[in-house]
């Protein structure tokens, strides 16, 4: 949580962060700054003292979201430093973050970088930043960084937002589900009530609008069908028409719109009826769900929960990351990870992450799954979870796990 910034920065001897970036979303600055969204401008934070945000005088209104101090570039005097660089923006950049930490009273020390840019113009920022101001030690964290370390943990008014996703994307997945139900069945394939055939295309355009109409966007969903639920993260093709008795994957995963938190929940289809060798491994996948959620403790290590997963699948016969690591079927990714402004954030759910272990705060998903591509099938389910107050773990996805959809239109 942000309240533990201080006592991170103490941690790794860092005198003063900066999380600044390019236009694109930037997690990192959306956190640090209470998500105020700029796409422009930087935040400045000495340990123990309250952050300082500069903005661009065009997003003045916006950041003035983030209830934090703020300056402009222009009354930080940017733009007498670029007039001094000649043009040079790297060099006015590198000039005007040592006027930002000299106004809080810093004149050198150990300074973490955060944020999210483009690779070549952070190496070049980087380059300048170290030449120009050797009175500062720049630091970039290469694990477990200081941000990612806060956001580990998520305190109340966070939860109340992911929340308030959670239940909009339940939502979503739930008028999915009906909309195929109600479609009717024309041989293997299906068709919509104007009497066209529906395709994987049409069915994620739905999910879209659905979405949108909740204040919620789209990030890549996936909803693979047959062979192509195979590879967990194959997107499907849009092109494909929706067949029973196939296995679908959906994997839904959206953020609030413009940038925010996320939710992040699979359910697996079969439309119409399923075949009773996908019944039995959709069964095999439920029980290693149980046992996922049997095998959590709070203060235990996270990866005691997937070898759980792993014991359970491979003595059922089925091959593993671990017990085949080259294998591309059976149970071949791990078992989940947390979720915030980031859809992958920590902790890690894996064998191969050591250190993690469950604290209240942590928003995660459990999601085993197998995988048949040659067998024409995969098969997921994923639930987010919470760990509360109580030290409980908490799912936020109630929607329906039945593999079976029927057609109503054929009852």
């Amino acid at each position: 949580m942000k309240s533990d910034l201080d006592r991170l920065m103490r941690e790794r001897d860092l005198d003063a962060i900066i999380v600044a970036g390019g236009e694109e979303f930037n997690a990192a600055r959306y956190y640090m700054s209470n998500g105020a969204q700029i796409t422009h401008g930087a935040l400045f934070k000495c340990r123990d003292q309250p952050p300082l945000l500069v903005c661009s005088r065009i997003e003045l209104e916006e950041a003035q979201k983030s209830g934090l101090a703020l300056l402009t570039a222009v009354e930080l005097g940017y733009y007498e430093r670029l007039k001094e660089a000649e043009g040079d923006s790297l060099l006015a950049t590198a000039r005007h973050w040592a006027d930002a930490l000299q106004r809080l009273g810093m004149d050198a020390g150990r300074v973490g970088l955060y944020g999210a840019w483009q690779i070549n113009k952070t190496i070049a920022l980087y380059q300048t930043l170290t030449h120009t101001l050797p009175q500062f030690e720049f630091v970039a964290e290469a694990k477990g960084s200081l941000i990612e370390e806060a956001m580990l943990t998520k305190d109340a008014a966070e939860i109340e937002r992911l929340k308030s996703v959670a239940a909009r994307a339940n939502a979503v997945m739930e008028t999915v589900r009906r909309y195929i139900s109600g479609l009717r069945r024309d041989g293997e394939y299906l068709r919509d009530a104007a009497g066209e055939r529906v395709t994987i295309g049409a069915i994620k355009a739905l999910t879209r609008r659905e979405l949108m109409a909740r204040g919620l966007e789209d990030t890549n969903m996936i909803f693979a069908q047959g062979r192509a639920a195979g590879f967990p993260h194959s997107r499907g093709d849009a092109e494909v028409p929706l067949q029973v008795g196939k296995t679908i994957v959906f994997d839904l995963f959206p953020r609030e719109l413009g940038g925010g938190y996320h939710h992040d929940m699979t359910r697996t289809w079969c439309i119409g009826f399923v075949p009773p060798a996908v019944q039995a491994l959709y069964d095999t996948v439920m029980q290693a769900f149980d046992i996922a959620v049997e095998a959590y403790g709070l203060g235990k290590p996270t990866h005691l929960m997937d070898e759980a997963v792993l014991d359970y699948f491979e003595a059922q016969g089925h091959p593993t990351a671990r017990s085949h690591p080259q294998t591309l079927e059976g149970y071949m990714h791990s078992l989940g990870h947390g979720v915030g402004i980031d859809i992958h954030e920590a902790p890690s759910i894996s064998r191969l992450r050591r250190e993690d272990r469950f604290q209240i705060g942590n928003v995660l998903t459990i999601e085993p799954g197998l995988y048949y591509p040659e067998r024409g099938c995969g098969l997921r389910v994923e639930d987010l979870f919470i760990v509360d107050e109580r030290g409980q773990l908490v799912s936020l996805t109630p929607c329906t796990k039945d593999l079976l959809i029927p057609l109503h239109a054929e009852d």
